[in-house]
């Protein structure tokens, strides 16, 4: 007496033989099984030389658990992904403080994303750093060498400047902090005139200011291509370096506001913002306004999954802007 099992109704091609356990009934233990996947069995039995199989039935296994990309509960956390195993991802301190989380392609010398908390006490009027250095927890081989110059592509104030994912602003008012946001590890081609210093800056300004009164989360990223997208990737180089840069497609931010009763997390909101790589001839960053669902399918990442799933699934349906600054 036994099982038989298998991905398909009509291929039940895998066998797990059934032994009596004490209550007199019949068990077997199937190991190995691939998560998220329906499985259909048939019970089998030999009886005096002759097989007996019931009707086809099925099971499907549970998904896989989504885990954090650090194995911490912060909120402004992505989930880990098979594809990043290869990658650099470190959460940078000030001491016991945290201040980034960083995932990094060593071999394409590209940031996909920085998540980090934002409040008052990150802000303030330090001078703003003369120079980038390489990010030290990392060898220099797998930077690329931005420390006193620009993308070979930026002239003039044109082309593609060093653009932080985390901003200077943002760090500002603790200098540890802030020269961690001049490592070159933070940095991405980004078209300068009417983006960087446009669209970008002033999105940047805005979120700077919620964060004077409450702490939010944020997510900034870069995308060379989107799911399921063939987008051309152009690439560029340092001034001082010949290592070849790829110039994200798009820029994207993803925020998070949440509610406390102590420690407990009791309601959140959340919005997402995309853009092209390109200039921009407005400043108003509210018509980039996505949900964080959506980004999710452009990107195929997941976010804030530190959240309870009910609150995490209310948050991320937002599309407003104006929701979300209302919160």
């Amino acid at each position: 007496m036994g099982f038989r099992y298998g991905t398909a109704a009509n291929a039940l091609t895998n066998t797990a033989t059934a032994t009596p356990n004490a209550a007199g009934s019949f068990e077997a233990t199937i190991d190995n099984l691939t998560e998220s996947t329906t499985y259909y069995y048939a019970l089998y039995a030999v009886v005096n030389g002759k097989t007996f199989t019931s009707e086809v039935a099925s099971f499907k296994t549970l998904d896989k658990p989504i885990e954090p990309i650090v194995a911490q509960s912060w909120l402004e956390l992505p989930a880990k992904m098979e594809e990043y195993d290869n990658l650099y991802v470190n959460t940078l301190y000030d001491g016991s403080t945290r201040n980034y989380t960083i995932a990094y392609d060593k071999s394409l010398y590209t940031t996909y994303w920085v998540a980090y908390a934002l409040n008052s006490t990150h802000m303030g009027s330090l001078s703003r750093p003369d120079n980038w250095s390489y990010d030290p927890n990392l060898a220099s081989s797998y930077q690329v060498d931005l420390r006193n110059a620009s993308y070979s592509s930026y002239n003039n104030g044109e082309g593609h400047s060093r653009g932080h994912l985390i901003p200077n602003a943002s760090r500002n008012g603790n200098q540890t902090m802030q020269l961690q946001t001049f490592y070159v590890t933070n940095s991405a081609p980004q078209i300068h005139t009417s983006f960087n210093e446009g669209i970008w800056s002033s999105l940047e300004g805005a979120l700077q200011n919620i964060a004077q009164s409450e702490e939010i989360y944020i997510v900034t990223g870069t995308t060379l291509q989107t799911v399921g997208g063939n987008e051309t990737i152009s690439y560029t180089t340092a001034k001082n370096d010949t290592k070849q840069v790829p110039v994200p497609n798009y820029f994207y931010k993803v925020v998070l506001k949440v509610n406390k009763s102590g420690s407990t997390v009791t309601s959140a909101s959340a919005i997402g913002f995309w853009f092209e790589n390109k200039a921009y001839s407005s400043t108003t960053y509210s018509s980039y306004a996505k949900s964080v669902d959506e980004i999710e399918a452009l990107t195929g990442l997941d976010f804030f999954v530190n959240l309870a799933d009910n609150l995490e699934n209310a948050a991320e349906s937002n599309s407003s802007w104006t929701t979300f600054q209302a919160f």
